[in-house]
C-alpha cells in the first residue's frame, strides 16, 4: 500500500487502520518477529515522525497481534463479533475523540490516553477498526490465508465473493498445485 503520510485524514480511515492491523499481525506473529519491521509498517500506514519501538514494545505488540489473530480466524460474523467483544471488554477503555493536541484530524481512540503503550494502542485501534468493518458489512472483517504454506491475515473487503487467499501469488500457487495433483491422479 502506498504511504498515506501526506494525507492526515486518510491515515485515520477505518479501512487504513484495518489494513494496518493485518500488516502488523503478519509482521508480529512470526516466532521471531523482526523489530525493525514494525516501524516500517507503521510508517507505511501513515505514522508520522520517527517511530521508535523498544524490544518491550515489540513484545507487547506481539501479544496484541496474537489476540487480534483470533478475529481473523473467525469463520463467520458471530465468531468475529465474539472475539472482538472479548477484546473490547478486556483490553480497551471508554471511547473518546482526540486530535493529539491539534496535530491530526479528530478521530476516535479507545486506549487509555494519547500516550498509551504501543501494545495497548495496537489492540485498541485495531479492535475498533475491525469492529466497524464487521458492523458495516455484517461479515468477518478479514481472514487467514487458505494456503497451507501461508499464515498471513488479510482484510476481506468488497462486494464480491469472499477472498480465500491473502494475495494473487498464494491463489496462483494453490491453483497450480491443485492442477498438478489432478494431472498426477489422471496419469
Amino acid at each position: 500500500m502506498p504511504s498515506t503520510a501526506d494525507d492526515c485524514s486518510t491515515r485515520h480511515a477505518v479501512l487504513t487502520n484495518a489494513r494496518r492491523a493485518a500488516a502488523l499481525v503478519n509482521a508480529l506473529t512470526d516466532d521471531h518477529p523482526d523489530p525493525a519491521e514494525v516501524p516500517k509498517v507503521l510508517e507505511e500506514y501513515g505514522e508520522v515522525g520517527t517511530v521508535a519501538v523498544t524490544p518491550q514494545d515489540v513484545a507487547e505488540m506481539r501479544t496484541a497481534a496474537v489476540r487480534l489473530r483470533e478475529v481473523f480466524a473467525a469463520t463467520d460474523a458471530d465468531g468475529a463479533a465474539a472475539a472482538l467483544n472479548r477484546l473490547l471488554r478486556e483490553h480497551t477503555g471508554p471511547l473518546r475523540l482526540t486530535s493529539h493536541g491539534g496535530d491530526s484530524p479528530w478521530h476516535p481512540h479507545i486506549d487509555r490516553d494519547d500516550d498509551a503503550p504501543w501494545g495497548e494502542w495496537l489492540l485498541a485501534s485495531s479492535s475498533m477498526a475491525l469492529a466497524v468493518l464487521l458492523w458495516d458489512r455484517q461479515r468477518p472483517p478479514g481472514r487467514i490465508c487458505a494456503s497451507p504454506s501461508c499464515s498471513d491475515v488479510f482484510i476481506n473487503q468488497g462486494s464480491g465473493p469472499d477472498r480465500r487467499y491473502c494475495s494473487r501469488r498464494c491463489a496462483t500457487r494453490e491453483r497450480v498445485a491443485a492442477h498438478r495433483r489432478q494431472a498426477a491422479d489422471r496419469g
